[in-house]
């Protein structure tokens, strides 16, 4: 078990005094027994009630009463030594929470699902004193366990208004009384009198609560408040686990398709076709294009795995689409960027734009005319960052739509995009999202929105250097300033003296 999981469990554990932690934090109640203790407390029993016949009946013997005096308060004292003595309750909790969270961890690891909160909930419910135990990501009840646990079924939205307070402000609270915790009047105003509410937190972001309900305020201890945010801790712990594994899966996941991508072998032959096209009709196009395809296969090599200014993605679909049209002509194609520079040297994934722009080149183009491609980055009227592709192509029916949005194959347009928007999710969290809209002979538009990020994922312009931190990187990374156009520059001057000395 991990040194941040011992540490939580060693913070359950050290609250109030142990006799505190074995009244309220009543364990596996019903199905194990502490074999020494009871074995002394039932001799202390069967020999106080010898002692009281003997002293209510005509039996008259000094030594049997002595011998079970005797016997009743040395079984006494030692079963309140052991019951009372810090280590072996300390050892007997720890092992119990050992216990209890290892089996909880066991339920989310793959994820808070409904499925694993609900067991949680009903795993820590008979643990504590608590009425009913409950867990909600951002918008809705995942589990349920205890009083009117019909009435909050998985799925449900939340209604009680410390619970949106919480997930706000991401703040920890203690509740006693019925108003604070905001129940629905019809809602257990008789039983359900005070609560604590525990923030899930997976990084920096605020992603559900873990709650328990009381009948009395005075039933909720400093041991009770400790151990509802030790659990909190667990799970949130084991929740950025299951979240950074997958965005481990899905990064390998990703590092293939882009490798694919890279070593695309028609669009590899398309573009060296349409160079040696040029050879002998318009060499100096011919050497600019070869020029660029060497820049956009290194930029390709190089980005495959990291956070980029998004000028330099927009940058790289520049590239792209100028092989395209050297391929089509500009009757056939045409490509127009808008980017706000309030955005431009925002961090965002590789190949995230490129993808999108490339399946309106292969998906939309009409047999005759012109197709439009514009990209647009800007900040929108809520705040928030937004990346549209829009073209003014074959477009596609309502159907099609949906399987862009919900992909059942693992290739083609659908699942391209749904990389796109996974990854996007991955780096910006689930609050980001896509939207397709499409009319049939119009066109398509795909927007991706997601919270402004701080100001840590920003291109620093004026050293090149980019803080990650914000983002879970453990470097920075700096960016060569204009490092393809100085050595496109460089190159040219190349290609000059070559052409000096040949006419030489």
């Amino acid at each position: 078990m991990s040194h941040k999981v011992q540490n939580t469990l060693r913070k359950i554990l050290l609250g109030d005094s142990a006799s505190e932690v074995r009244r309220y934090l009543k364990l596996d109640r019903g199905g194990r027994y502490f074999t020494s203790e009871m074995v002394l407390l039932a001799l202390a029993v069967f020999s106080g009630i010898m002692l009281l016949w003997i002293l209510l009946s005509d039996y008259d013997n000094m030594p049997v009463q002595v011998t079970f005096g005797v016997i009743m308060t040395f079984s006494l004292v030692i079963f309140i030594r052991l019951l009372l003595d810090p280590d072996s309750l300390a050892a007997r909790q720890t092992a119990e929470i050992l216990s209890l969270a290892g089996t909880m961890l066991t339920f989310a690891k793959d994820g808070l699902t409904s499925e694993a909160s609900q067991k949680i909930c009903e795993l820590l419910r008979p643990a504590t004193s608590a009425i009913a135990v409950a867990i909600t990501d951002r918008e809705h009840i995942l589990g349920y366990a205890g009083y009117n646990e019909d009435r909050n079924p998985a799925g449900s939205d939340i209604r009680t208004h410390a619970t949106k307070l919480t997930l706000e402000d991401g703040k920890a609270r203690v509740l006693t009384t019925h108003d604070e915790i905001g129940l629905p009047d019809t809602e257990g105003r008789s039983r359900i009198q005070a609560a604590i509410i525990m923030p899930l937190v997976v990084g920096s972001r605020i992603e559900g609560t873990l709650k328990f309900y009381y009948r009395k305020a005075s039933h909720i201890s400093q041991t009770q408040e400790s151990t509802a945010k030790g659990f909190a801790e667990l799970l949130s712990t084991q929740m950025s686990a299951a979240a950074f594994e997958e965005q481990q899966r899905l990064a390998t996941s990703m590092e293939l398709k882009a490798l694919q991508a890279q070593i695309n072998p028609h669009f590899l032959f398309n573009t060296l076709n349409t160079i040696a096209s040029f050879i002998r009709t318009d060499p100096m196009k011919a050497r600019t294009l070869l020029r660029d395809f060497s820049v956009f296969y290194r930029s390709t090599l190089e980005d495959a795995h990291d956070l980029i200014p998004l000028q330099r993605e927009i940058d790289q679909v520049k590239r792209y689409f100028s092989f395209e049209v050297a391929r089509f002509g500009e009757e056939r194609l045409k490509l127009v960027v808008d980017v706000e520079p309030e955005v431009s040297q925002l961090l965002v994934p590789s190949f995230m734009v490129q993808p999108l722009v490339e399946n309106s080149v292969k998906h939309a183009m009409k047999s005759e005319g012109q197709l439009t491609i514009h990209v647009r980055a800007a900040i929108d009227d809520t705040g928030s960052v937004a990346i549209s592709v829009q073209d003014n192509g074959v477009g596609m029916t309502e159907e099609a739509r949906q399987g862009i949005l919900h992909p059942k194959s693992s290739s083609g347009l659908g699942i391209a995009v749904k990389n796109v928007r996974d990854r996007m999710r991955g780096y910006f969290g689930p609050d980001a999202t896509m939207e397709v809209d499409s009319e049939l002979g119009r066109g398509t538009t795909i927007t991706f929105r997601f919270s402004r990020p701080p100001s840590g994922i920003y291109l620093d312009t004026a050293g090149g250097t980019i803080d990650l931190s914000a983002q879970g990187f453990d470097r920075p990374r700096t960016f060569p300033a204009d490092t393809a156009d100085d050595e496109d520059a460089s190159h040219d001057d190349d290609c000059d003296d070559d052409d000096g000395e040949d006419e030489k």
